[in-house]
């Protein structure tokens, strides 16, 4: 990351960085928050807290691959003060292991992420969903997500914010990194990282007059759970294509299920996520907005 007085330029290689943890004792981990994004926004992105407890699962069950990671966001993790990752490990086998996470940030659990890992096999039988027909990077629409070595493009949307974009629950996004990295449990936390980003908006795009644009401000959202399982041994190089789907919202929260595959058409990882849609409550507004959850 490179900062001046006004903003922080965020870059794919300063997030890899942030993503590696430090051991400190036995199945414990401290990770870093890093700084607040170019909308001054003091609240740390769920996903990169479970990114983190893939490195630090992987650390801690050498020999073994990440292969599924649920979490569930108690609390808001505030940017600043570092964050301890204390596994609680249930199980560890010749095949499989797994780990319940806890992100803990100034005495309070603020992240649960239980961790499957396992040794994969050969093939007994083998299917994948095969990749979504649609248009391809070079006819999709680049979407403005400030991050030095990192392109967003949308399939047939221009401004995935807007509450004046409306169609199908669905979204469509071609991503492409660099550096990418080689490492299995790196390649995994950035897969993951990016899990959550679009489900809200993946929502709302079905409903008029509502978009993210008005998350924070005049409605409270906020991811709560996100589930993400891991296919295969996460290789890839060009681009990749995160499918998003919102089958419910309703009552306050929002279901979302997704895929990511290459775009050679590996089906690399599912997804789901829970979110909450809600009113902004009277008490809400004392908070600045930048430290809403």
């Amino acid at each position: 990351m490179t900062t001046d007085s006004e903003q922080v330029q965020w870059t794919v290689e300063a997030l890899l960085d942030l993503f590696e943890v430090r051991p400190d004792g036995p199945d414990r981990f401290v990770a870093d928050t890093g700084l607040p994004g170019q909308d001054g926004r003091q609240v740390v992105e769920g996903t990169q807290v479970v990114a983190q407890a893939i490195i630090a699962a992987a650390q801690r069950f050498q020999g073994k691959s990440v292969r599924s990671a649920h979490a569930v966001f108690s609390r808001a993790v505030a940017v600043g003060p570092p964050v301890e990752l204390v596994l609680d490990v249930v199980n560890e086998g010749r095949s499989t292991a797994t780990a319940v996470v806890a992100a803990v940030q100034n005495g309070r659990r603020c992240v649960s992420v239980t961790i499957l890992a396992d040794v994969p096999t050969e093939d007994v039988i083998r299917h994948q969903l095969p990749l979504p027909d649609v248009k391809g990077p070079a006819e999709a629409n680049v979407s403005d997500m400030p991050m030095i070595g990192r392109e967003l493009r949308l399939v047939d949307v221009v401004d995935v914010n807007s509450p004046d974009e409306v169609g199908p629950p669905e979204l469509y996004a071609w991503l492409h990194y660099d550096p990418v990295p080689t490492r299995d449990d790196l390649a995994k936390a950035l897969v993951a990282y990016f899990t959550g980003h679009l489900g809200i908006s993946t929502t709302m795009r079905a409903h008029p007059g509502i978009g993210t644009s008005q998350a924070h401000l005049t409605v409270s959202t906020a991811p709560m759970t996100i589930f993400v399982s891991f296919h295969e041994p996460v290789r890839w190089d060009g681009w990749l294509l995160y499918t998003h789907e919102s089958t419910q919202v309703g009552a306050g929260m929002s279901y979302v299920r997704g895929t990511v595959h290459t775009e050679a058409g590996e089906l690399l990882a599912s997804f789901a996520q829970e979110a909450l849609i809600r009113p902004l409550r009277t008490t809400d507004t004392s908070i600045d907005a930048r430290s809403r959850f």
